[in-house]
């Protein structure tokens, strides 16, 4: 099992998961964080990190939000490596609870 980012962190981008993650698995994009599903060692750090509550165990990921989980193994591959918090975008807490951000979601 790995865990999962969704879409809550779309447009949100909190880094928080960033620093408590002991094998750099964070991967980022414009506007969206993923995680590697094959460096991912399944510790449990960053879920209590993330202010947006958007990281899941991929056995937990709410049905509507199973998609992230092919889009996070897949975006993983393009994505750079992110491995020290920055900061969120000056508008993240306007997108915080947004829902249907996925059209959003910059590649």
């Amino acid at each position: 099992m790995t865990y999962v980012v969704t879409e809550n962190c779309i447009r949100c981008k909190y880094t928080d998961c960033v620093d408590v993650c002991p094998v750099d698995c964070f991967r980022e994009g414009p506007n969206f964080l993923v995680i590697d599903p094959d460096e991912c060692i399944d510790c449990t750090l960053c879920v209590a990190e993330c202010p947006a509550e958007a990281i899941y165990a991929e056995d937990d990921v709410p049905e509507e939000q199973l998609k992230f989980i092919e889009l996070n193994a897949e975006l993983a591959k393009t994505f750079k490596a992110i491995t020290e918090k920055k900061d969120a975008p000056s508008d993240a807490d306007e997108w915080l609870n947004v829902k249907g951000k996925l059209k959003y979601l910059e590649r």
